[in-house]
């Protein structure tokens, strides 16, 4: 089993920055894909950013995030981060970090970000 705990969210003015967290605990070797995902109401879960782990590890960003939004992680500590910058009022969402270790998918219970003034 894993387990994922994400922490960070809240409530920011436009323009804004905020940086979610998310610790991993469990069987968590062999891991593939790392990744933030969010679901704003009324709209599907949307990938957002994420780590694709192989023979070398590459990047995704979403192009509404690209330059705004940067994702890494320590293995040290079991922990990924979402550092968000410059944040939009569409950029409101519940989101969700997600790993898959050996081909099964981990979700977090998600963290609310609200941009408003």
């Amino acid at each position: 089993q894993v387990q994922l705990v994400e922490s960070g969210g809240g409530l920011v003015q436009p323009g804004g920055s905020l940086r979610l967290s998310c610790l991993a605990s469990g069987s968590i070797f062999s891991t593939t894909v790392m990744g933030w995902y969010r679901q704003a109401p009324g709209k599907q879960r949307e990938l957002v950013a994420a780590f694709f782990i192989g023979a070398a590890t590459t990047y995704h960003y979403a192009d509404s995030v690209k330059g705004r939004f940067t994702i890494s992680r320590d293995n040290t500590k079991n922990m990924m981060y979402l550092q968000m910058d410059s944040l939009k009022p569409e950029d409101t969402a519940v989101y969700y970090c997600m790993r898959r270790p050996r081909g099964q998918d981990y979700w977090g219970q998600g963290t609310q970000v609200t941009v408003s003034s």
